[in-house]
């Protein structure tokens, strides 16, 4: 991997480990002298699991002296960018983390809301014309989420353009000994047989970033440490842009006889009524399989793990990690093999979409073949 890429991507992890320094001294200066009312509260397993699958504007890694007047916040601010009517507000999370307030705005299971009523704009609110920027506020604040999507891509970026400077000296070096066999298998076992010889190479660069890109992150989310630890894959929404990335490029790469098999299916005519709608329901039946499937599977795992976890602790029994330590760790090792056969299950599938939208229909072949059928049948 080139020095110089490298390099600025430990400068990058630097700065935000030193924002993180920086963010836990704000917040041990924001608390002293104040009085801290606390109410102990005992493990809720619930709360642990949904904080580690859910986004967050704050990067938490623990909690020191929990349900103590001592308790402590560990966690990695990440930048608040809120506009309103009010104008633009730009401040990092440790200012509204754990109770504080700054420009109206604080923190609430992890995510930023308004104190004063307003509500976060969503995207269906903006195109339903339904939005009122009086009442409500834009959040493009960096989440967890959307911070581990930025890291993925600098990992991908490093590691494949360190791949490709090996393959100008003829023969890939470093990672990249590593990676080819898994490129030529999806060129070779999916992207070939599924779309065709002719076709492959035109959607080959999409299948290998969506099969990348989602095996990076299903790893990275089983890191239990900063960077990793983010359910990217597990979020519903950036499986669903996935899905519906795979159906733009299905629909509008199909030809003529991929729409006439859906407008007019080989079917008696009386049928049409009946199948035309299947057919078009099929559509986006198709990219929500592929949504759904890609973040049950993941969100499925990570619920499992820390549940198995979570047993130590709602028992309030060591002895119990001798079981659950082990199948925990059983689980997880299952998860790295999940990982990649979700990334293929969802690369195999887009590409057998695209193979049915794009594939040539050679009529002539067909009927010379019935043809032949029946001068067989009347010679036997």
């Amino acid at each position: 991997m080139n020095n110089k890429f490298s390099s600025i991507f430990f400068a990058f992890l630097f700065m935000l480990f030193g924002s993180f320094a920086v963010a836990q001294h704000a917040e041990a200066s924001a608390h002293n002298g104040e009085k801290v009312e606390v109410k102990e509260k005992g493990f809720d397993a619930k709360e642990v699991i949904m904080e580690h699958i859910s986004d967050s504007n704050e990067w938490h890694i623990a909690t020191l002296n929990e349900g103590t007047a001592d308790e402590k916040h560990i966690s990695i601010p990440l930048p608040i960018i809120i506009k309103d009517n009010h104008g633009l507000h730009t401040f990092m999370s440790s200012s509204i983390a754990h109770g504080h307030e700054h420009d109206g705005y604080t923190m609430e299971k992890g995510m930023v809301v308004n104190k004063n009523g307003l509500q976060r704009a969503t995207f269906f609110n903006l195109i339903s014309g339904k939005h009122n920027s009086e009442n409500s506020f834009f959040d493009f604040s960096i989440t967890k989420n959307v911070f581990a999507m930025i890291l993925s891509a600098l990992f991908m970026l490093l590691v494949f353009m360190s791949i490709a400077r090996g393959y100008k000296n003829g023969v890939p070096t470093g990672i990249g000994r590593f990676l080819e066999p898994v490129i030529v298998f999806i060129r070779d076992e999916v992207a070939i047989p599924n779309i065709g010889t002719k076709k492959y190479k035109k959607f080959l660069p999409y299948l290998l970033t969506a099969f990348f890109f989602i095996w990076f992150n299903n790893l990275f989310g089983l890191i239990p440490f900063f960077p990793g630890g983010a359910n990217l894959t597990g979020n519903i929404a950036v499986t669903a842009v996935l899905a519906i990335i795979t159906l733009l490029i299905t629909v509008f790469s199909a030809n003529k006889d991929y729409w006439k098999h859906i407008f007019m299916p080989p079917v008696p005519y009386l049928l049409y009524p009946i199948m035309v709608p299947i057919e078009i329901i099929g559509i986006f039946t198709k990219p929500f399989a592929l949504m759904m499937r890609l973040f049950a599977n993941v969100t499925a795992g990570h619920i499992m793990i820390l549940a198995i976890i979570s047993l130590i602790f709602i028992f309030k029994s060591a002895f119990l990690g001798l079981a659950s330590v082990p199948l925990a760790l059983f689980v997880s090792i299952l998860e790295l093999l999940v990982a990649a056969l979700q990334a293929y299950i969802f690369t195999v599938l887009s590409a057998l979409f695209i193979g049915i939208a794009v594939a040539d229909h050679d009529h002539d072949h067909a009927h010379n073949d019935h043809d032949s059928v029946g001068e067989d049948t009347i010679v036997a």
